[in-house]
């Protein structure tokens, strides 16, 4: 149970940079420009609540898909692993990683953007999956999946809070002080996708070393 702690923060810190809510704050109020108060409220609500129950599925039930896929959990870290470093990567540039909208498709988008691209894939992408699978995988017995749920619940009301008063939060943080986070979690998503690897890389390599030596 001396584990608990750690296991609960690191949860929090890779999920709240996967999810990224500060970083998907421009997107939103550029896609949203020009929308009423109580617009953005329903939009947000909609797209952090779809976002958390898709994202709640995969974490779930990913020891299904690996089951049913013929899927090794070491294998899913290595994958995972490289995702998000990739991800943490492109957010110490200060770039916007989970989607690349031009005009025309953002006005495309404009009638329903709670869930595309809101919901999947800027706070629910590849990368969130992919560390709520293999966090489960981690999860030693009950208390610690309860805790993984309950962190994952917290960083979607944090993510609503934020994107709710994203006008006043992005005015107080200016372009500058966005990016300065952006970067920051950015470099802590790349150490997260380093473990995450070497943890998927190293018993392979034993299995190889083993059989190596029964020869």
């Amino acid at each position: 149970m001396d584990s608990l702690l750690p296991f609960a923060l690191l949860c929090f810190t890779s999920f709240f940079t996967l999810v990224n809510p500060l970083g998907t704050m421009p997107v939103f109020l550029s896609m949203t420009e020009g929308c009423s108060n109580r617009e953005r409220k329903a939009i947000v609500m909609k797209a952090t609540l779809v976002s958390f129950v898709i994202l709640l599925a995969f974490t779930v039930c990913g020891r299904f898909l690996f089951q049913f896929f013929g899927i090794s959990t070491n294998g899913f870290r290595i994958a995972g692993g490289v995702i998000i470093f990739k991800i943490g990567y492109d957010m110490l540039q200060a770039q916007y990683t989970h989607i690349k909208l031009n005009e025309k498709e953002m006005k495309s988008f404009v009638d329903d953007i709670s869930i595309t691209p809101l919901a999947i894939p800027m706070l629910c992408g590849p990368g969130a999956i992919a560390n709520g699978i293999v966090l489960m995988e981690d999860a030693q017995n009950y208390i610690y999946k309860i805790v993984l749920i309950g962190v994952l619940a917290l960083v979607f009301l944090i993510t609503y809070w934020i994107l709710r008063t994203s006008p006043r939060l992005f005015r107080f943080l200016g372009e500058t002080g966005n990016n300065v986070m952006m970067r920051l979690m950015g470099l802590i998503l790349m150490v997260i996708a380093v473990e995450c690897f070497v943890s998927g890389v190293r018993p392979i390599l034993i299995d190889i070393f083993r059989e190596g030596i029964m020869k």
